[in-house]
């Protein structure tokens, strides 16, 4: 005899159904417009809300997108800039006049829910770390003030690169001297309001760099044997689940386990020079379609089963005007004539005909465990002889300029040694410390071909540029301790 299910019960189905898809993370998109060939904003806002996107975060508080975004239901984040940082450390008029100009004039018809005070600060090249804590300060209390304070978050991005330690995940923690001048201050500041802490997570720069020892499967959350954390036992599947753990971790270390996380930026590039491995279509394609799939069908992270992420993918669109490697162009999940690069779904409905297309070759690599940040052992280096990558004195200032931020922030480059008072600040000189972080990165990259362009600001010599202050033994420390 078959039951037939009761009214009560198919209802209780429903409703139970309606809770689990209500309690999973979301995704959102950040919209970069470090391009010359991009849609106006109207029609930005127009293609999100086709693919269903209602999160958008941007770089700046541009007036043209925050009114094209105004009315239209998608939850907004913007950004002070780094450049701003100092004044509104140094001035609560400035942060109180910033926040009338910029967030209070458009909310709550552009519905903004988050300021991110700056943007990985602590690789920041000009050295703006001290400034970060008091200026999520003033922004916050301009935000009570205003009365907005309960509608709208004040956090700041971190890269990867802030964890001293992150493998296993168990381990991960914060680089010391962070500890008690910011991350301390900055998470009792994250408690009090309620606010979260934003992470930019990028398995991509892990894989690419330690292909010998990580799997793609693994990079990509497809299925494969799991890595064990030695240090609790737990498995995982995933090197975007063991890289947010190495920060759950961290600030678990420090006592703050009751804040919460949001990945402000995650992606895979679509392209990329010849020795960037991994780059293709297809792996960008993996990589965010079962992410997607992955956040919005809930459930937390080994360690912290039931946060369910809030995730921004990087980026809307590919940007033609950012420097570095070929990859740093190919990021976009649009076209900028609004095609998409790849076919994924943004929402829970479109997940039921997605499938994962592998491509014929996988370029899979049979291990499956490494530093979650992509810095520690397993980098393949060149067996061409000592190269070095200097700046070209030839590129002008801005040009420079652009390419030591790149170096110092997105690509990763150990720019500890120039900052002020640090071993190689001195000659203090936009070429020279261009040329430190601009060798940092070839360096870090195994001298690969490519690594050492930066849109045409540096090139390859072979005899240590002694000429700038950095010795050849300091060198061979970048080169050899990665």
């Amino acid at each position: 005899m078959v039951a037939v299910p009761s009214l009560l019960s198919f209802s209780l189905l429903l409703i139970s159904a309606f809770f689990n898809i209500a309690d999973c993370g979301s995704i959102g998109v950040n919209y970069g417009r470090v391009a010359n060939n991009l849609p106006p904003a109207t029609k930005v806002v127009e293609l999100l809300k086709s693919q269903r996107l209602d999160r958008v975060k941007v770089y700046d508080t541009d007036p043209a997108v925050l009114h094209a975004l105004s009315g239209s239901g998608i939850k907004v984040t913007v950004d002070l800039p780094n450049q701003q940082l100092f004044a509104a450390a140094k001035s609560t008029s400035f942060a109180k006049t910033w926040v009338e100009r910029n967030v209070a004039a458009y909310h709550p018809h552009t519905e903004i829910e988050a300021i991110a005070v700056g943007n990985e600060v602590f690789v920041d090249p000009s050295n703006t770390t001290k400034f970060l804590v008091p200026a999520m300060k003033n922004i916050h209390e301009a935000l009570v003030k205003l009365n907005l304070n309960s509608d709208i978050k004040v956090s700041s991005p971190i890269a990867l690169s802030a964890l001293q330690n992150s493998y296993p995940s168990s381990a991960g923690s914060f680089r010391p001297e962070l500890i008690e001048p910011v991350f301390k201050p900055m998470l009792d500041i994250l408690r009090q309001t309620g606010s979260f802490l934003m992470v930019n997570a990028y398995p991509f720069f892990a894989y690419e760099s330690n292909t010998d020892v990580i799997s793609l499967d693994y990079a990509l959350f497809r299925e494969n044997p799991g890595v064990v954390d030695a240090g609790n036992g737990l498995r995982y599947f995933s090197l975007f689940d063991a890289q947010i753990d190495a920060v759950f971790a961290a600030m678990s270390a420090l006592k703050y386990d009751d804040i919460r996380l949001v990945v402000t930026e995650t992606g895979w590039p679509s392209k990329g020079d010849e020795n960037e491995n991994g780059a293709s279509i297809q792996n960008a394609a993996a990589y965010n379609g079962n992410l997607i799939r992955r956040i919005l069908t809930g459930g937390g992270t080994p360690l912290r089963p039931k946060a369910d992420l809030t995730v921004y993918l990087f980026a809307l669109f590919n940007e033609n005007n950012k420097f570095g490697p070929t990859s740093e162009r190919n990021y976009g999940l649009f076209y900028p004539n609004q095609e998409k690069v790849y076919d994924i779904p943004f929402t829970v409905e479109g997940l039921k005909n997605y499938h994962d297309r592998r491509s014929p070759v996988s370029g899979n690599q049979p291990g499956a465990g490494s530093p979650a940040n992509g810095e520690g052992g397993g980098v393949s280096k060149s067996t061409t002889g000592n190269t070095w990558c200097v700046a070209s004195g030839e590129a002008g200032k801005e040009k420079l300029q652009a390419a030591l931020d790149f170096a110092c922030g997105e690509g990763g480059a150990d720019c500890h040694p120039i900052q002020p008072g640090a071993t190689c600040y001195n000659p203090n000189t936009i070429e020279a410390h261009a040329s430190f972080a601009f060798n940092s990165y070839y360096q870090k990259n195994g001298r690969k071909m490519g690594t050492c362009y930066f849109g045409g600001a540096a090139y390859v010599v072979t005899q240590p540029p002694s000429a700038y202050s950095i010795t050849l033994s300091l060198f061979k420390t970048i080169s050899y301790s990665i």
